[in-house]
């Protein structure tokens, strides 16, 4: 019998990055700023949403990853 020892499990991707969404000014394109990511729990119940910033404005806004990414 082999037992495995200090064996870590397999590394989730996330379902969601999170942005930092800033309107432009005068009709100009929005800027985002990647700031975290959304992993889903094993139960299909929720998830944990993992954040490396803050916005002190603007909206925080869950996309699903692109295949390049």
């Amino acid at each position: 019998m082999t037992i495995k020892r200090n064996t870590k499990p397999e590394p989730k991707m996330p379902i969601y990055h999170a942005y930092s969404v800033r309107d432009g000014k005068d009709g100009h394109k929005g800027f985002w700023t990647r700031i975290g990511s959304f992993f889903a729990h094993d139960d299909g119940e929720g998830g944990t949403l993992l954040l490396e910033a803050l916005p002190l404005d603007g909206r925080i806004v869950l996309r699903a990853p692109k295949a390049d990414e």
